[in-house]
């Protein structure tokens, strides 16, 4: 084969791969924090399962981030009991999602690199589009990731915690960091089926 041809198909790209980051939920912390007049509330919850597929060349993305809402605490009792039955209504929405569709950015093979995730943040029965920015640290295949984001609850139909004697903020600040491996799926050239599920 001549060396021009050689050269030509070594500059071809490659196909189109599709990556899987399986997180674990033991290592992960899913933490909020809510401003009042009187002090700031800190509060936790556990992520109850977490994935992420994507296409590396289109930025197709799919796979379910959960979190266990009934899970919730503050550290005080009686602010928990109303928090789960009358703001999240945790008995009748246990779960809050995170679906992504689109992926933009790179995973670096090594190191720091960063990412954005858009997707449908689903809360209190109501889906919503939202883009998560996540710094992601790789160490041999070993990802952790942390995003900060804000939700403003009341403005997607919860009802306001306020009272006449606290007034607290219409939006909460949410913290995640998770930790977990990412592997490429088989299958994964253009018109093959995906051992991820596909996209």
């Amino acid at each position: 084969m001549k060396p021009a041809l050689l050269l030509w198909l070594a500059c071809l790209p490659l196909a189109a791969e599709e990556m899987a980051v399986d997180l674990n939920p033991a290592r992960a912390a899913v933490t909020f924090t809510l401003g009042a007049t009187l002090h700031t509330v800190h509060g936790s919850f556990k992520l109850k399962r977490g994935n992420l597929r994507f296409d590396t060349d289109t930025g197709r993305a799919g796979g379910e981030i959960v979190v266990d809402a009934t899970s919730g605490l503050t550290g005080e009792g009686a602010r928990d009991r109303r928090m789960h039955k009358e703001i999240l209504e945790t008995a009748r929405y246990p779960e809050v999602a995170f679906s992504p569709d689109h992926v933009t950015g790179q995973l670096s093979p090594s190191g720091e690199s960063r990412i954005d995730v858009r997707g449908a943040f689903q809360l209190h029965g109501a889906s919503h589009e939202m883009t998560l920015h996540f710094l992601v640290q790789n160490q041999g295949g070993e990802f952790t990731a942390t995003t900060d984001f804000t939700i403003p609850y009341i403005e997607w139909g919860l009802k306001n915690p306020s009272t006449f004697v606290l007034r607290v903020s219409d939006k909460v600040q949410m913290h995640i960091e998770a930790a977990g491996r990412a592997s490429a799926c088989s299958g994964t050239a253009v018109g093959q089926a995906s051992a991820c599920g596909g996209l």
